[in-house]
């Protein structure tokens, strides 16, 4: 998978960031300041050497803002402006490197060197001492970034990327996949889905969509509908009860998902938002069928059109969450209240799930490769893309 790093990395000269810190975010460029017309001390050829050589010993990343604006200076002190064609609409990830370069516009070359040199100066003097490794972080390497645990006869998939906000990769769309067919056989009652830190999940990491193919953006959008299809098939199949532990805020497929759980316990500081509308996207996750019947039209219509995000107490009066704990006592009385559901009967509780969740089976299966065939359109408009950039240009995190 191609991550920002590994794309600056591509450059004319290699550069070392370590790991994202979070899902790829396009930033608002004149957020950095740039000395446009000066007449400072100017910077040399070897000065800016040196400056790309301090960058490979960054030991902290620095962010997309800062790196987007690096690789820009960087192509316009060597090159100048921008003489590159505008990349395809899939490829985000080029596509900001192309807006950063590009709105440098005729910045002289030298004017760039010396713009590249003091960012690096002030940052790096910044950065000293660098600072320990977050515990987090430690543990989501150590762990993976999905851990499923067996206990008590629970099966726990946990979302294990808490310094990226739980957002979910390709891999851990498989992985989810697979975890859930073992739970299908093993000897759990139930199957419980939660998320690891401040947040339950933020849904796709926007790397998913930025390793494009040789067959181009129709080949990717047409692989990634695929494997979204499979996913939700999933969940619409799986044969036990499924639980949602949102410990926190939810967002996209995350939250779409959850029409298709028996039982959505929630945390009074969790929030619910699918923001699809701002994005140029449809729904996903069957929540085009599962949300009117939940809370009605016109809420649901308030969630996946317009991207109205829910409080846990809204979603819980909409319908969307069974129950809202407060978060000093969430995860006792949940997990209390889980353990005393498995002592029920495990056939019984089997059947009468199956009962009541058999006859919409056919439906949910339809409305699924509707709504992926309609998403895999949406991912090749120009208004999706250019809504993306835009989304993600005002906003530096979710």
């Amino acid at each position: 998978m191609t991550t920002m790093a590994q794309v600056i990395c591509g450059l004319a000269r290699r550069w070392c960031f370590g790991a994202l810190g979070s899902p790829l975010q396009v930033p608002c460029l004149q957020a950095l300041p740039l000395h446009l017309g000066r007449t400072a001390t100017r910077a040399s050829q070897r000065d800016l050497e040196n400056a790309v050589h301090q960058v490979k010993l960054w030991k902290k990343d620095p962010g997309n803002e800062v790196k987007l604006k690096l690789y820009a200076l960087y192509k316009q002190a060597t090159e100048g402006p921008c003489n590159l064609p505008k990349p395809d609409m899939m490829d985000l990830v080029n596509k900001a490197k192309w807006d950063a370069w590009s709105a440098l516009g005729s910045l002289p070359k030298e004017t760039a060197r010396e713009n590249y040199v003091d960012l690096v100066s002030s940052l790096s003097a910044a950065s000293e001492p660098p600072s320990p490794a977050k515990p987090a972080a430690d543990g989501e390497q150590a762990g993976g970034d999905l851990v499923v645990t067996s206990e008590n006869h629970i099966t726990t998939i946990t979302f294990n990327r808490p310094a990226k906000k739980n957002a979910i990769t390709t891999k851990m769309y498989q992985d989810i996949m697979l975890a859930l067919q073992a739970a299908s056989k093993d000897d759990s009652v139930l199957t419980v889905l939660t998320g690891n830190g401040e947040y339950y999940c933020s849904g796709n990491d926007l790397t998913n969509f930025t390793d494009i193919p040789p067959g181009g953006p129709e080949e990717k959008a047409r692989t990634n509908a695929i494997l979204l299809r499979e996913f939700v098939d999933c969940f619409i199949d799986f044969p036990k009860p499924l639980v949602a532990v949102v410990n926190g805020p939810a967002v996209g497929i995350s939250v779409t998902l959850l029409g298709l759980f028996d039982l959505v316990y929630a945390s009074d500081r969790a929030t619910f938002h699918t923001p699809f509308g701002p994005l140029g996207l449809s729904p996903e996750g069957c929540s085009s069928y599962t949300f009117p019947k939940m809370m009605g039209p016109s809420k649901a219509a308030e969630m996946l059109i317009f991207g109205r995000k829910l409080t846990a107490q809204e979603a819980c009066a909409q319908g969307l969450v069974t129950e809202v704990f407060p978060d000093s006592t969430f995860q006792k009385e949940v997990w209390t209240r889980l353990r005393a559901y498995t002592k029920l009967p495990p056939n019984a509780v089997r059947t009468s799930r199956e009962v009541m969740r058999s006859k919409g089976r056919e439906r949910l299966h339809a409305v699924n490769a509707e709504e992926c065939g309609a998403l895999q359109q949406r991912w090749l408009s120009e208004e999706c893309t250019s809504a993306v950039v835009r989304f993600l240009s005002r906003r530096g995190k979710l």
